[in-house]
């Protein structure tokens, strides 16, 4: 049996330790899917009516919207690791706040703490990956982002079903403890010393992530070079985007941001029960929704081998396109199912191979690719703040997408909505074919070299 060599293994310990906050992340998206309905039947004490509930499963986003710009500049002032623990004890209290809650402005206030926490994970850990790993590897360890989403999102699916709101949501608590060990654990990324002039520092975390018999001198003098170039020709931020390769980076990764969320992903994770419930497929919709985690799970783990293989343009049109396919078949469905209900029964299959069908294709490319994208791009000097606007950007729309579902699914129906949300990722796949350049295998001055459209 291969064994994995032992610099790649350190590399791959902090790039998944960075991520368990994004695990977090996940089971904070994941929670109303399979606690809607327990809630609003007075599981927690108290009633929450249905726009409550709407308001519950949003909220958070708009928390992690508020937080993305400012972690930008905490980043850059106390470094990635600390930026790391300094949301541990939020995420911390978020939970505890849920599970003790009296009534509904305490979980509007515990959402919005949990969103901020995960907006921030959002710029920490793409950042801290893509900066720790070696370009081997760098495109495996930008996923972890998206693959630990993912299994929180199975963990709550799984915890939600078969627990009570009170057990699931304290199960949840001690999370944030495991993740602040493994932060405490973790060295500082090298890029950060070197950018605050503290080579020593620098080296001594590259070593640690490498090994201490791995020689790194190559790999410092190339971390040292980047940043000295950075250095030496300073400039402001508003003059840092007007770099042509600034700002194509940057208008990239907000498109991808917005293509992201407006294929409807959230829609369907947040609505995930409501939506096999509608199709009346037979199957317990608690059970569906199980499924569906456990896809997006197994395809985001798929999408380690592929990202460092295919490619990172061959796997955002390959998903897109496919996206765009199911949720163009689920609004036929619905639209079906609104005129024959005889016919959708008999069909009732159909919705979950759709729903299954977009979060497997999700997962192998639009889940992980835009954040990779995002910090593969972004030079040194713009890197926190563009990064920050882009991941605002992300939350805004999944905040704009999931509360307008509700008023558009009622005011032209469910299918119609579907095929919305297909029309954009379609646009997604011809935006992509044009406008984005491939980075894979590409060092940061290879990538620079590419979006200023220069030959090497």
């Amino acid at each position: 049996m291969r064994t994995i060599p032992y610099h790649l293994f350190l590399q791959y310990f902090a790039g998944l330790s960075s991520a368990t906050g994004s695990f977090i992340l996940g089971t904070v998206i994941g929670w109303t899917a399979q606690t809607e309905h327990s809630i609003k039947a007075g599981d927690l004490g108290y009633e929450v009516s249905d726009r409550e509930m709407d308001w519950l499963s949003t909220i958070f986003t708009l928390g992690a919207a508020s937080m993305c710009i400012p972690t930008g500049f905490i980043i850059d002032a106390i470094g990635r690791r600390f930026t790391m623990l300094l949301f541990v004890p939020f995420l911390l209290l978020g939970w505890l706040m849920i599970a003790f809650s009296v009534n509904t402005i305490m979980l509007y206030v515990a959402r919005f703490l949990l969103g901020m926490s995960g907006g921030a994970f959002c710029i920490i850990a793409p950042l801290y990956t893509t900066e720790i790993a070696q370009t081997k590897i760098r495109g495996i360890l930008g996923c972890f982002f998206q693959m630990l989403i993912t299994m929180g999102i199975l963990y709550s699916y799984i915890m939600g079903a078969v627990c009570t709101v009170f057990v699931m949501t304290l199960s949840c608590t001690f999370l944030p403890v495991i993740s602040g060990i493994l932060f405490l654990i973790l060295p500082e990324s090298p890029f950060y010393y070197v950018m605050k002039d503290k080579p020593e520092k620098a080296r001594s975390a590259l070593q640690w992530l490498r090994g201490k018999n791995y020689d790194i001198n190559e790999e410092y003098q190339e971390v040292e070079a980047n940043v000295r170039e950075v250095k030496e020709n300073p400039v402001s931020l508003l003059k840092g985007m007007k770099r042509r390769s600034s700002l194509r980076a940057f208008l990239n990764s907000i498109c991808l941001m917005i293509f992201q969320q407006f294929s409807g992903i959230n829609v369907i994770m947040f609505y995930a029960t409501d939506v096999f419930k509608l199709a009346k497929t037979g199957l317990e919709p608690k059970v569906s929704t199980i499924v569906l985690g456990a896809v997006q799970v197994i395809a985001t783990f798929a999408a380690l081998f592929l990202i460092d293989r295919l490619g990172r343009r061959i796997l955002l049109m390959l998903s897109s396109f496919v996206m765009s396919l199911s949720t163009l078949g689920l609004g036929i469905y619905f639209y079906i199912k609104d005129r024959d209900t005889d016919i959708a029964q008999r069909i009732s299959w159909f919705p979950v191979l759709c729903c299954c069908l977009f979060i497997l294709m999700f997962s192998l490319g639009m889940g992980a690719v835009p954040w990779l994208i995002m910090a593969e791009t972004f030079a040194e000097d713009i890197k926190g703040p563009a990064s920050s606007i882009s991941a605002t950007i992300n939350w805004l729309s999944a905040f704009t997408i999931t509360n307008a579902y509700g008023p558009i699914k009622n005011a032209i129906g469910v299918g119609q909505t579907f095929w919305i949300y297909s029309g954009f990722s379609i646009t997604c796949t011809i935006f992509v074919f044009f406008f984005l350049p491939e980075t894979h295998n590409k060092t940061f001055a290879e990538i620079q070299q590419s979006l200023d459209r220069k030959k090497k």
